[in-house]
């Protein structure tokens, strides 16, 4: 049986084509992942001569990842950034590349939206090569947090009920198990905390507009109320909320996901019993 879908693929598409000619105005959570990426990959000393940024955007992250003598191969599941960075476009759980085709794999804020996550990580793994690196950056559970509860709030002002807004966010512990059932070795999961202030509750909602970062539940209501009673709501949601400063902090928790393709040169584990030196033994000596 097919596993059911959550999010509306052809909505997915049509956001980030509308996100994309005014992205660089809101592109600061892209970027700041980026970043993050591009700076632990230099830690790394193997060479990596083809590389998949799954996630491309408007092609600027491309030189992020660049090095002599390197490829980089860029998707996206929007066609307008695809377009835009010479790429192709494709959803992650439906990759359109062969087998062993990277060296590395770097997915960049976007896996918190593919409906077969699972499918997607497992994908990634078959299209690296034996000792390949996968890289991942996304939104995760506890993202949103002022926002989600001002949205509830203003919704049962307004209508009595509570609509789908925001949709389910995956977590650090989660996420790192997903990468071990995918068959990724040497796996890491790790998060960071991102707090950013707002003087406007809408400027919020148009920057997640002008990330591509709203709504894409199949079950969203098609016809959401925001008139002036649901808006009153919101303000004085941001009004309670809102510091000395006149500002509310909203927060963005960043998963970044990191492992390895399976290959017989890596470093195992040691074998369960093979140690040493006893931990009751080492505790002891530092109490003492």
């Amino acid at each position: 049986m097919d596993q059911p879908e959550i999010f509306d693929r052809r909505l997915r598409r049509l956001r980030r084509d509308r996100a994309a000619p005014d992205f660089p105005a809101h592109d600061f959570l892209i970027d700041h992942m980026a970043d993050e990426l591009a700076e632990r990959l230099a830690m790394v000393t193997r060479r990596f001569d083809r590389v998949l940024l799954l996630g491309s955007h408007d092609g600027r992250l491309l030189d992020r990842f660049a090095a002599p003598g390197r490829r980089v191969f860029a998707a996206d599941p929007g066609f307008a950034f695809a377009r835009s960075s010479g790429g192709v476009q494709c959803d992650e759980d439906r990759l359109p590349f062969a087998d062993g085709s990277f060296d590395l794999v770097v997915a960049l804020g976007t896996l918190d939206s593919v409906n077969d996550l699972p499918g997607a990580l497992a994908l990634l793994r078959r299209v690296l090569r034996p000792d390949g690196l996968f890289l991942g950056a996304f939104l995760g559970a506890g993202s949103l947090a002022w926002l989600r509860g001002a949205l509830m709030a203003a919704d049962e002002a307004a209508a009595g009920g509570i609509a789908p807004r925001i949709h389910p966010q995956v977590d650090v512990r989660s996420a790192g198990d997903l990468l071990s059932r995918a068959g990724f070795a040497l796996q890491v999961a790790d998060g960071e905390r991102l707090d950013v202030g707002y003087g406007d509750p809408l400027r919020l909602m148009r920057d997640l507009r002008g990330m591509a970062g709203t709504n894409l539940l199949l079950s969203r209501p098609r016809h959401l109320s925001m008139g002036r009673t649901w808006l009153g709501a919101l303000f004085d949601a941001f009004q309670r909320a809102a510091g000395p400063d006149g500002r509310i902090r909203e927060s963005f928790e960043i998963v970044y996901l990191s492992g390895w393709v399976p290959d017989p040169g890596q470093p195992k584990p040691a074998r369960r019993g093979s140690a040493t030196a006893s931990l009751a033994d080492a505790l002891r000596q530092t109490k003492a």
